[in-house]
C-alpha cells in the first residue's frame, strides 16, 4: 500500500514539472526496490514505438536521472542494467514533507560492440551424427579454417579425427573416412595458419603427426602422415603453430617438456625440459611469435624467450584456486588469464607484464567447474570465454580504460559444449557484419554459432574489419630459429577474402624423414603427369597456330 502511494506521488511530481515544458510524456513506469531506490523508465510500449524520452526527463524535479530504456540486458551478475543514462534516487523518509533527492550521473561507456549478439545457424547447416570424443582432456577438440572443419571423434583401436569441407553440412555417414594414424586417443588438433590443407595432431601415443588433406576432402581413411615427430616421453596434449614463421610448431606434453619443431626437417630444434616443474596447462604465442606464454600446474604464469629457452617474466598464483589456469596474450602485450578462486569461483584477470605484482582487473564470474577457454580477436579487442561443459559463451571487450575488461553480453543455448572451434577472421562473411564464428561441439553434432554486429547499411564496415592476419608467412623456419622476427603480413577483407597468392607449399626434406617414403613415389608420379600435360598444351598451341595460318592464306586467295 505504502509503495503504491509512493509511486503515485512520484508520478504526480513528474507530470507537474513537465507541464511547464509543453512536452508530451511518453509511457513510463516507476519502481522502488528494497533499498528505497527509485527507477523511472520507458515502458515496453515506448520500446516498440522507439520513442525516446524527452531531454527534460533527465532533470525533472531536480532530483533524479532517468533511463532511456530501449534494451535492458542482464549482466554476468544477473542484475538488471539499463543502456543509456542510469539513475538512482533515494526515496524520501516518511516523516519528511519536502522531497529531497540526491543525484549522481553515470554515463554508459560507448562501444560499437555493445549490441553484438550470437545466433546458432539453422539445423540444415550443422554437421550431424558425429560421435565426438569422450576424452576428458581440456583442449578445444575442434579446429577450423576457411576450407575445412576438423573434430576429434571416438575410435576403436586408436585415435582418430574427422576433417570435413565446410560445405558438407547435414548428416554425416557413419562410414565417412577419418584420419586414423595414431595408436592412442587424439588429444589436440590444429590447422596450419599458412596452408589450409595441413593439420597437426597430437595423441596419447606420445607422437605428433602432420597430415595433408586433399582440397576435395577425404575419400579413403588417411593412415600415413606426411611427417611424424617423436620427442615426448608421455602423452602430448598441446599444439600451437607459429603465427608468422613457416613450418614452426610448438608441442607440450605431460612430461613437462615443451618442444619447438622445424616441421619441414622433422627436427626438434628447441627443447625446454627444465623450465616447468609440473603439468603444462596451456601454451600460446604472441602476435609476432617472439614470446611464448605458458600456464602450469605449479600455479605459475611464465613468459619465455622461445629460442633461448629462458624465462623472461613469471607470476606465481595468478589465481588462488588449484584448478587449471588458461592464459593468452591480448593487445599491447597484456595477458588475460582465466582460473579459479579458493572457493572454486571462476575468474578472469588482466595483467600487465611490466608490473606483474597486481592484476589490472580481476572479476569473478560464477561457480561452474568447467575450464574457461579464451579466444581473443586482436582486430576488435573482444575476448570470448567458452567453458567446457557450459551452454554459454561470454564475451568481453579489452580496452585501455578501467576496468579494462568490459562485459558485453552472453550467448546461451540449451545444450552444453564439449569443445569449440574458432574461425580465423579471413573465413567470415563480411557482408553480414559477422565478427566471429564458433563451431560448437555437442555429443553427436557440430553447430556453428555466428557473432554479429547489428548494422543497417549493406556497405563494407571498415571500423569492424581492419586489415587482418593473412595466410602468407613473413619468415621461414630456418631464418626464425636463427633469430629473425617479423610482424604478420596483413590483408584487407573489403571484397571478402580471396586468395591472391598460391597457398604456401608444404615442402618436406625427404632425405631426413622415414615417414615420407610412401609420399615420395606419389609426388614423382604427379610431377610426371604435370610434365605430360604441359607437353600436350604446347602441342595444341602449335596446332592452333598452324590452322590460323592456313585460314589467313585461304582468305587472301579469295
Amino acid at each position: 500500500m505504502i509503495a503504491a502511494l509512493f509511486r503515485n506521488a512520484v508520478v504526480l511530481i513528474i507530470k507537474r514539472h513537465l507541464s511547464n515544458t509543453g512536452l508530451n510524456l511518453p509511457p513510463f513506469a516507476v519502481t522502488r526496490n528494497r533499498l528505497n531506490h527509485i527507477r523511472v523508465f520507458s515502458t515496453p510500449e515506448c520500446h516498440r514505438r522507439h520513442l525516446p524520452l524527452p531531454p527534460s526527463f533527465e532533470t525533472v524535479t531536480s532530483s533524479m536521472q532517468f533511463c532511456d530504456v530501449l534494451k535492458p540486458t542482464v549482466s554476468s551478475e544477473s542484475s538488471l542494467r539499463w543502456q543509456g543514462v542510469c539513475c538512482t534516487a533515494e526515496a524520501p523518509q516518511a516523516q519528511s514533507h519536502d522531497s529531497q533527492f540526491t543525484m549522481s550521473r553515470k554515463v554508459v561507456r560507448t562501444s560499437k560492440f555493445r549490441h553484438v549478439f550470437g545466433q546458432a545457424v539453422k539445423a540444415d547447416q550443422c554437421y550431424d551424427d558425429i560421435r565426438i570424443s569422450q576424452m576428458t582432456w581440456d583442449s578445444n577438440f575442434c579446429s577450423v579454417n576457411p576450407k575445412f572443419v576438423a573434430m576429434i571423434v571416438d575410435a576403436s583401436g586408436g585415435g582418430a579425427f574427422m576433417v570435413l569441407p565446410l560445405s558438407k553440412t547435414g548428416r554425416i555417414d557413419m562410414s565417412y573416412p577419418t584420419v586414423c594414424g595414431h595408436t592412442g586417443p587424439v588429444l589436440d588438433i590444429e590447422f596450419c595458419p599458412h596452408n589450409d590443407n595441413i593439420i597437426a595432431s597430437s595423441s596419447e601415443d606420445c607422437s605428433v603427426m602432420i597430415w595433408e588433406i586433399p582440397d576435395s576432402g577425404l575419400t579413403t581413411p588417411l593412415t600415413d602422415p606426411v611427417v611424424k615427430l617423436d620427442g615426448h616421453s608421455k602423452r602430448v596434449g598441446i599444439l600451437s603453430w607459429h603465427p608468422t614463421a613457416h613450418n614452426v610448431l610448438l608441442s607440450a606434453g605431460c612430461d613437462n617438456v615443451l618442444i619447438l619443431w622445424n616441421v619441414a626437417r622433422g627436427e626438434a630444434v628447441v627443447r625446454l625440459d627444465s623450465v616447468h616443474t609440473d603439468l603444462i596447462y596451456s601454451a600460446c604465442w604472441n602476435r609476432d611469435g617472439s614470446r611464448i606464454l605458458t600456464s602450469c600446474k605449479d600455479k605459475t604464469l611464465r613468459v619465455l624467450d622461445p629460442r633461448k629457452g629462458t624465462v623472461l617474466i613469471e607470476k606465481e598464483k595468478p589465481h588462488e584456486g588449484s584448478r587449471p589456469v588458461r592464459a593468452v596474450f591480448v593487445s599491447d602485450g597484456k595477458i588475460l588469464s582465466t582460473g579459479f578462486s579458493r572457493m572454486s569461483e571462476r575468474q578472469v584477470a588482466l595483467w600487465d607484464p611490466k608490473n606483474f605484482g597486481e592484476p589490472l582487473t580481476l572479476q569473478e564470474l560464477d561457480t561452474s567447474s568447467g575450464v574457461l577457454l579464451p579466444f581473443f580477436d586482436p582486430d576488435t579487442g573482444v575476448v570470448y570465454l567458452c567453458g567446457k561443459g557450459d551452454s554459454s559463451i561470454r564475451y568481453f571487450e579489452v580496452t585501455d580504460e578501467a576496468p579494462y575488461v568490459h562485459y558485453l553480453s552472453m550467448y546461451s543455448s540449451k545444450e552444453s559444449q564439449k569443445g569449440m572451434g574458432y574461425m580465423p577472421k579471413r573465413g567470415l562473411e563480411v557482408n553480414k557484419c559477422e565478427i566471429a564464428r564458433f563451431y560448437k561441439l555437442h555429443e553427436r553434432k557440430c553447430e556453428p554459432v555466428v557473432m554479429t554486429v547489428p548494422r543497417k547499411s549493406d556497405l563494407f564496415q571498415e571500423d569492424l574489419y581492419p586489415d587482418t592476419i593473412g595466410p602468407e608467412p613473413s619468415v621461414e623456419a630456418d631464418e626464425w630459429f636463427q633469430g629473425k622476427d617479423a610482424p604478420p603480413i596483413l590483408i584487407s577483407l573489403k571484397d571478402g577474402f580471396a586468395t591472391t597468392t598460391k597457398a604456401k607449399e608444404f615442402k618436406v626434406h625427404k632425405s631426413l624423414l622415414k615417414t615420407t617414403t610412401a609420399s615420395a613415389g606419389s609426388h614423382q608420379e604427379s610431377s610426371g603427369e604435370v610434365q605430360s600435360l604441359k607437353q600436350e598444351v604446347k602441342d595444341l598451341k602449335a596446332a592452333i597456330e598452324e590452322l590460323t595460318k592456313r585460314v589467313s592464306e585461304l582468305e587472301t586467295k579469295h
